[in-house]
């Protein structure tokens, strides 16, 4: 029977059940992978088994419950707890070698494996502690190409071991669902995994997409997906682009934050920067090794009639670095073709300019390797000039630049992360 649709109707999302999006993988016969479980039962696991046709689906279930087990297993941690990113990335790796020795790929050459792992703890008898933990998904879409990863932290919010071993089981079901039939929205994955949870149940506050189907996935916009979604209060990533588990990154650390718009950054925020950090490693108990500086952004500031702008975060300084390559490549080239056209007294007014300019760049540079790179270029330029000729003022900017930035990397490669 044709369902009726009538005029004004709103398009409202099916979401698949808990035991559709169970039964949906089972059935297909090239998803074929292990779970292995760690804190709070077997609860993934068992939405699939429950659903039935787990037989085509279900290499291997574990659960190595007892530390001293899970230790022999998987390696021990330096840090003696279970519960990190790392013993999740071990349980993973471990899990990945195991399938791809035992399952032949000539015997199964349409097999997508995947391994799913979590590693948690539950509320504690005496309630003190919420319960926390990680959970991942390392999967393929085409048996011929690398492994994809998603990784998630989480914090459960409700009262009882139970209530989060369940919402536990409904969670990882989200995730492999969306791992195999969302990959190509990678945005959408983060909704996903909320399908039959709210915020009240549980909280993500970390997520990273890698591999080769998430190439082009900036894990920056997905963690602000989740603030823009109410998931989680705030995020942190690193200079490399993926988010950091606040309370891993900050633990035991001297914390420097500096809050503003830093759109775009400039030289005022750069000296608040250096002078705030200087004050701050003045201070006693401050141990340079132990420090960590923050920036601070609001979702306010980064945000346009209420949507985030990811043209305005980073495609901004993709449009200004082009728009300087091409004026500064236009003038040149203007500069060239005028050379012969110019009076010699016109012509000479760069040699006297050029020496002032360096000297004015190299007083006014707040850090030493700054000043070294244009020193080192001012040095280089004149005595490769009579073997090179114009080709002189390129190399010592290449050589200078070189040299600052070697400096820049030795002095700093043990001290501060930023």
């Amino acid at each position: 029977m044709n369902e009726v649709s009538l005029n004004g109707d709103s398009h409202i999302e099916a979401i698949p059940t808990i035991k559709q999006k169970a039964l949906r993988t089972n059935l297909n016969e090239n998803i074929y992978g292990t779970f292995a479980e760690i804190g709070a039962g077997q609860e993934t696991v068992r939405q699939f088994f429950r659903v039935g046709g787990a037989s085509g689906t279900i290499a291997k279930a574990m659960s190595a419950y007892d530390k001293s087990f899970s230790d022999d297993i998987y390696g021990i941690e330096d840090d003696q707890r279970n519960q990190t990113e790392n013993r999740l990335r071990k349980m993973l790796n471990h899990e990945t070698n195991i399938i791809e020795k035992r399952i032949q790929r000539k015997n199964q050459p349409n097999k997508m494996f995947f391994c799913y792992a979590n590693t948690v703890a539950t509320v504690d008898f005496a309630k003190k502690y919420n319960g926390h933990g990680w959970v991942g998904i390392r999967f393929q879409i085409n048996p011929k190409e690398k492994y994809n990863e998603i990784i998630l932290h989480v914090r459960f919010k409700e009262n009882t071991a139970s209530q989060q071993q369940e919402t536990l089981g409904v969670l990882g079901t989200n995730l492999i669902y969306s791992a195999f039939y969302h990959f190509n929205t990678p945005k959408k994955i983060i909704k996903y995994l909320y399908d039959h949870l709210n915020s009240d149940q549980i909280e993500i506050d970390t997520v990273n997409l890698s591999g080769p189907i998430f190439k082009d996935v900036d894990n920056r916009i997905l963690s602000l997906e989740l603030v823009k979604n109410g998931m989680t209060d705030a995020v942190l990533f690193g200079p490399d682009g993926n988010n950091l588990l606040p309370a891993g990154a900050l633990y035991k650390k001297n914390i420097l934050a500096l809050r503003g718009r830093f759109r775009p950054v400039t030289k005022v925020n750069e000296e608040m920067y250096l002078n705030s950090l200087e004050m701050f490693l003045n201070e006693r108990h401050v141990d340079k090794k132990d420090t960590v500086v923050i920036f601070e952004i609001t979702m306010v500031d980064l945000t346009t009639d209420g949507e985030i702008d990811e043209k305005d975060l980073f495609k901004f300084f993709q449009g200004l670095s082009l728009a300087l390559v091409i004026f500064n490549s236009t003038t040149t080239i203007i500069g060239y073709k005028l050379y012969d056209f110019l009076p010699n007294d016109i012509v000479s007014i760069p040699v006297f300019i050029m020496p002032l300019y360096l000297t004015i760049l190299m007083l006014r540079a707040i850090e030493i390797y700054y000043r070294l790179a244009v020193v080192t270029g001012g040095i280089i330029g004149p005595l490769l000039f009579p073997y090179i000729g114009d080709w002189s003022l390129i190399v010592a900017g290449l050589v200078g630049g070189s040299v600052g930035l070697i400096i820049s990397y030795l002095l700093n490669k043990d001290k501060i992360n930023v």
